[in-house]
This record gives C-alpha cells, structure tokens and sequence, in this order.
C-alpha cells in the first residue's frame, strides 16, 4: 500500500509586530492579511504600489496605506467610519 504524503498547512496570520517601512512579498501579505499569490495578482493587474529592484518586488508601507484609504468603502457620508484617522 502507497504512503499518502501529507499537505503541509499553510497559517495566514495578521502581521503583529510594527511593520518595516519596506515590505517585501511575505511582510505585505501579513501586513494586509492575504496570501502571497493574491499579492502576485495584484501586481500583475498593476492594482498595488510595488517596486520592482533586480527579480523582487518591494512595497513602500506610506504608499500602500494611501493606496488603502482611496480604495475605502463606505455606505454613505453619515455611516462613514474612518480606517486612518484624519491628519491635521
């Protein structure tokens, strides 16, 4: 009878510590909550800020929380609930 070869389980996990002011692929999937093959999708379709240096990718955490606040969904101006509190 042939052994059955177990999948490794892959933990998506929230980035809990304070994140580098440059993400690479794996730091913006943890930064972002999402896996690394949903960040490759978004650089292809050119939705996400990225930096391309040599055959890696790298993520400015500034231009990435911009990229977040214009992409905010909210049901109406009234019920609106900030995800980044205003800056005076």
């Amino acid at each position: 009878m042939p052994t059955l070869r177990r999948r490794r389980r892959v933990h998506q996990k929230v980035y809990d510590g304070a994140p580098p002011e440059v993400m690479d692929i794996k730091a913006l999937a943890q930064y972002l909550g999402m896996g690394r093959s949903k960040i490759y999708a978004l650089i292809r379709e050119r939705k996400v800020p990225a930096s391309r240096i040599g055959r890696q990718y790298r993520f400015s955490k500034t231009l990435v929380d911009a990229w977040l606040k214009e992409r905010l969904i909210t049901r109406s101006e009234d019920s609106q609930y900030p995800l980044f509190p205003k800056q005076k």
